[in-house]
């Protein structure tokens, strides 16, 4: 792992107003090319359940399609909601994907349901107090561990990077025990970024994984060539939060609204404050200064960057925009 911070790129593969999910899936593919393209070290999918707006619900199936669409870049889950799952499954998964693109498949594992009560139901939702466990066991399938009494076929000798995330002090002790890559989900839940990394580096414990803490950090990016045109791109992922924290169930990503922020009651709008706080919203050196603060914050190793942006061609522009911010970010000083 590297010693200058790295960019990566979280899709939640949107489904837009009007649009469908064969067309999410095409942009998919699409972004993941272009995130190659301009040098972003991993294109990680998000397990979510039960939203009209989000289709990377089969998450392993989403990543089989991108890696048939990129050469090199790193794929993985951002993550995996492992309660979901039998370890079993998610070994034979990440095993396919592994045999598919040897080197290049990233587990990240989380303990949410990734929805609401009613669809984890549906799920058979187990237990998040057995996530240690689910982990270990995980370990010892892709490590082929005889203790198992079986070989998990795909899955033995896979060997996908296996990363814990959270947005809680909870998944920072877990990694730091385990000596895994720990990744931080400030991009929505910046509440306890600070206290969790701190935690996180301080329990570390070195593994044959893992010889020094490695800490990934969230963020969001409305990167355009104007100011204006960025706040307006924005909106649409707004609009998307303000829903879900007012009872919404994360219908299809809405057009960007003018002036929508700023008709927003003052509850909303502190709302949207406090959740997007690890969020730049402008031209290139709008987003540059705010991953130079965020990095010079955390002593991040990377930076995974999402954005829900509405048109397609705008957030590949985007996207295109906080590679640049990056590299300006990180530059050392003359």
């Amino acid at each position: 792992m590297t010693t200058t911070p790295t960019l990566s790129m979280l899709d939640l593969v949107p489904v837009a107003e009007g649009s469908s999910i064969t067309q999410a899936l095409a942009n998919a593919a699409d972004l993941a090319a272009h995130a190659e393209a301009q040098g972003y070290t991993r294109y990680w999918v998000a397990e979510h359940h039960g939203m009209a707006g989000i289709g990377g619900a089969a998450t392993s199936v989403v990543l089989a399609h991108v890696g048939a669409h990129t050469k090199t870049i790193r794929i993985g889950s951002g993550g995996i909601m492992l309660p979901n799952h039998a370890p079993l499954q998610i070994a034979e998964q990440f095993g396919t994907l592994d045999a598919l693109y040897p080197g290049r498949i990233d587990l990240g594992l989380g303990r949410a349901p990734g929805s609401d009560g009613r669809v984890a139901m549906a799920l058979r939702h187990g237990n998040p107090d057995e996530f240690p466990r689910q982990v270990v066991e995980l370990q010892a399938f892709f490590a082929g561990d005889p203790r198992m009494g079986f070989t998990a076929v795909p899955g033995a000798g896979a060997a996908p990077q296996i990363w814990i995330l959270g947005s809680s002090t909870y998944g920072a002790q877990l990694a730091a025990a385990l000596g895994l890559p720990y990744g931080f989900a400030s991009h929505f839940a910046p509440a306890l970024l600070d206290e969790a990394v701190a935690i996180y580096r301080r329990q570390f414990r070195p593994s044959a994984t893992l010889d020094a803490p490695h800490v990934m950090v969230g963020f969001n990016a409305f990167a355009a060539d104007t100011v204006e045109e960025a706040r307006l791109l924005a909106t649409s992922m707004q609009q998307s939060f303000v829903a879900l924290r007012t009872g919404g169930t994360g219908g299809r990503l809405l057009p960007p609204k003018p002036g929508y922020y700023e008709a927003l009651p003052d509850s909303h709008r502190a709302m949207l404050d406090q959740m997007l706080s690890c969020t730049a919203i402008g031209t290139v050196q709008d987003v540059a200064d705010k991953l130079a603060a965020l990095l010079a914050r955390t002593g991040a190793n990377e930076v995974i960057v999402g954005g829900q942006i509405f048109d397609h061609q705008a957030r590949r522009h985007s996207f295109a925009l906080t590679a640049q911010a990056m590299k300006l970010a990180t530059r050392a000083p003359a």
